[in-house]
């Protein structure tokens, strides 16, 4: 055990020294707030219903940051508190520790939306939330300090780089014809499985949901904005189908799963991305739920 992590241990058992049911319960609850699933089922909502640019360049932060967060667990295999102690095990997780995928992934979702919402809350939100999720993190024993600061400090550095040099790839990347910009987000795909051989599921996910984007101001420019009634139904329907299409995929490939598992991840969740970036606009846009947008909002 080195300096850092005896140290972590330390700190760890401090602040359970404040442990209590209720208080325990309100940490696994603030705790999810930062949990990837849950801001991947969010970003949609703000892709379809508020900003469709904002949230384009959201779903693609985000699957680079859990991706990117993944990988770095694997380089660093490093043990969490309750591997050391197992009387600190206030939650489990299946990975390694460094860094913290909530730390840095909240950062990353919530410094995103901060635009969206009105000032200073945009602000507080962009900055308590990340805080608390860390917070929590520690005192369920999940992680050292360490990890929590390693994850938001590389959840800033994917937050500064989109909003430093965001809107100029963007400009850039619309100059390119379509072909370009599909080789362009293969070899981005190609790049990640070979960096990470073992995640294939969020690297089909980036896949599909960039390919879709890539076609969608030709074939579904659709209007994030409407009345209220129409934004509620356009999530409805789009997370309803995303749910129903990803059991079909579970049903349609659980016979071919063992044949070659990375490869069915890829190709599913591929699907469940395209389907979030261009299958459900085209839906909206069928069923009236939305307005074409000739001009990028």
């Amino acid at each position: 055990m080195d300096g850092i992590q005896g140290w972590g241990l330390m700190a760890v058992r401090a602040i359970q020294g404040f442990a209590s049911p209720a208080l325990t319960s309100f940490m696994v609850g603030l705790s999810y707030l930062g949990n990837f699933w849950l801001l991947i089922f969010v970003m949609p909502g703000i892709f379809w219903c508020f900003d469709r640019r904002r949230g384009a360049r959201l779903g693609i932060l985000l699957f680079i940051s859990g991706f990117v967060n993944l990988w770095l667990k694997l380089v660093f295999a490093q043990p969490r508190p309750y591997d050391l102690d197992q009387s600190l095990a206030l939650a489990r997780e299946s990975t390694f520790g460094l860094p913290s995928g909530h730390a840095q992934n909240s950062l990353v979702f919530y410094g995103s939306v901060e635009p969206l919402i009105r000032r200073p809350w945009g602000n507080l939100i962009a900055v308590a939330v990340p805080v608390l999720i860390g917070l929590s993190r520690i005192y369920l024993g999940v992680h050292f300090p360490s990890d929590v600061l390693v994850g938001w400090a590389i959840g800033l550095v994917i937050l500064l780089c989109e909003r430093l040099f965001g809107g100029w790839v963007d400009r850039l990347f619309a100059l390119l014809r379509e072909r370009l910009q599909f080789a362009l987000v293969a070899a981005a795909a190609l790049a990640m499985n070979a960096i990470d051989k073992s995640e294939t599921a969020l690297t089909g996910a980036f896949f599909g949901f960039a390919v879709g984007l890539v076609y969608l101001p030709r074939l579904a420019p659709f209007s994030a904005s409407g009345t209220t009634g129409k934004r509620a139904l356009r999530y409805l329907l789009g997370a309803g189908a995303g749910f129903g299409l990803f059991a079909l995929l579970g049903l349609a490939t659980r016979g071919i799963e063992s044949l070659s598992p990375s490869l069915v991840r890829f190709v599913s969740s591929a699907i469940l991305g395209l389907w979030l970036s261009l299958g459900a606009p085209l839906a909206f846009l069928a069923l009236g739920l939305a307005d074409r947008e000739l001009a990028e909002e």
